[in-house]
């Protein structure tokens, strides 16, 4: 019995160490080499990524109220910090499919927000206006003319995948353009890890406008989808006042992926490299009014943190 009970200690015990030893060879298959500069987070990264707050908080309640009904303050209140709920924002009539990937979209945002809150620390949420007439009046602005009836983000798939087309693009090249100034590794790390997050939920927004670009968007005679996006692309432009940074969904060949396509699903420059932006061009497309520190659109008190704060007239 002793010697039957040793025999099964040691295969135990050889098994442990095989097994050990997998692991070990396992880790060092998945090691990441470690950084040139060895300095996980520079102070001067923290500005820019809480930043990005500002629109984090922004589409993660615009797809979660609209997908499900509410929002941070139901999904993760930790996260909130005390700030108001945002202003209008309510469920939208979706179909199975759009309402599905909506939610997702959602609750990436809530990763986004605690990745970056738990990495370089954050603020509150600030005042953010999600309403009906205020998405009306920016497609109001885009078009030179008031839609009659108002515009209504949350009536119907096609008209909430619309108002979506506004925002994560945004945050997109505000990425791209953060991306040179970052330094830590750490700090690299989740830039790319949200920029490569937002490029998807930028493209399967796109796409699925794409789908119906020659859709007229009802009750309004004559405006198709593809006119739509291409309103709010240069809205954007002249709101940023930086050149041609937006492009809608249909483009003149010339524009095109190598000058070959009218297709415009991914909007990048002439090498289909993505566009970028500064937080100044940013507030500038944000707050609606074409200036850094005046403040309205969706921030109508501003943006916080340090930079959008330092760029406000009455700070």
């Amino acid at each position: 019995m002793a010697a039957s009970t040793s025999r099964l200690s040691l295969s135990f015990l050889l098994l442990v160490s095989f097994g050990l030893v997998g692991l070990s060879h396992a880790a060092s298959k998945c090691s990441v080499p470690t950084p040139p500069i060895n300095i996980p987070i520079f102070p001067t990264d923290i500005d820019l990524l809480q930043f990005a707050l500002n629109l984090e908080h922004m589409e993660a309640d615009w797809f979660l109220y609209g997908a499900l009904g509410y929002g941070l303050d139901a999904v993760a209140p930790e996260l909130v910090m005390g700030g108001p709920p945002p202003i209008g924002a309510t469920k939208a009539n979706l179909d199975n499919v759009t309402g599905a990937i909506m939610a997702e979209f959602g609750y990436q945002e809530v990763g986004h927000l605690r990745a970056i809150k738990s990495t370089v620390g954050g603020f509150p949420r600030p005042v953010i206006d999600l309403s009906g007439k205020h998405f009306a009046k920016i497609f109001d602005d885009a078009f030179g003319f008031h839609l009659d009836p108002p515009f209504d983000p949350y009536l119907n798939s096609v008209n909430y995948l619309l108002a979506s087309y506004i925002i994560p693009y945004v945050g997109l090249v505000g990425y791209v353009g953060a991306n040179p100034n970052i330094n830590g590794y750490l700090s690299k790390r989740l830039l790319a890890g949200l920029l490569a997050v937002e490029s998807g939920q930028d493209a399967v927004i796109r796409t699925l406008l794409y789908e119906r670009a020659n859709e007229v968007v009802q009750p309004y005679e004559n405006l198709t989808v593809a006119d739509f996006t291409t309103k709010v692309s240069e809205l954007r432009n002249k709101l940023a006042s930086c050149g041609v940074k937006d492009e809608g969904l249909l483009v003149p060949v010339s524009w095109g992926a190598e000058n070959k396509t009218t297709s415009n699903v991914l909007s990048a420059n002439v090498n289909s490299v993505a566009y970028k932006r500064t937080p100044a061009e940013i507030l500038r497309i944000v707050y609606g009014t074409g200036d850094e520190g005046t403040p309205g659109g969706f921030l109508p008190n501003g943006g916080d943190g340090a930079i959008a704060r330092g760029l406000l007239k009455f700070a």
